[in-house]
């Protein structure tokens, strides 16, 4: 899969999301549309991730140019997933537009690599980071930084790097 990461927008964040400020989340995706973005980029994990990935959805429904990519660690990643979020997880890879499976199945390192691929593909990642210094989500925003990428943290609503005057073509 080739994708251009001036028009494509990543999410981390924590597990541990639970649908807060949904709003916030669906009003910041309305606006990096407004700024050109059409490719977003979902890691599938319970949490933030699941949460971005259905509001994308929600927007490519008034918005049919966009794409949702579904950027999954190892084939059957959900398999540990609680019931619920199983199903929450199914029903979004049946309408993804993409899915980029990065292993045959766990290995260490591979949600690392997950994140990783995340960073290196987009322009902005959106996170829900409470800044706390350890786990995948604190790795992808550090490293989202170290690159130069926009981070748009909702956890604190502000930007936390990059230009948000920005166009994509600019």
């Amino acid at each position: 899969m080739i994708l251009n990461p001036r028009i494509c927008v990543a999410f981390t964040g924590h597990r541990t999301y639970r649908d807060r400020d949904r709003a916030v989340l669906l009003r910041t995706l309305e606006q990096l549309y407004e700024r050109g973005f059409r490719i977003f980029l979902s890691g599938m994990a319970v949490g933030f991730d699941l949460a971005a990935a259905e509001a994308v959805l929600d927007l490519r429904a008034r918005h049919p140019d966009v794409r949702l990519i579904a950027a999954v660690p190892f084939k059957g990643q959900e398999s540990q997933f609680p019931e619920e979020q199983k199903r929450r997880y199914a029903r979004v890879m049946s309408v993804v537009d993409d899915a980029e499976v990065l292993a045959e199945s766990y290995r260490w390192g591979c949600y690392n690599l997950r994140n990783d691929f995340l960073v290196d593909h987009a322009r902005v990642v959106v996170a829900w980071y409470s800044g706390r210094a350890s786990g995948g989500t604190h790795h992808t925003v550090e490293r989202a930084l170290r690159r130069g990428r926009e981070v748009i943290n909702l956890y604190e609503r502000k930007v936390v790097s990059g230009s948000a005057a920005e166009a994509p073509d600019a």
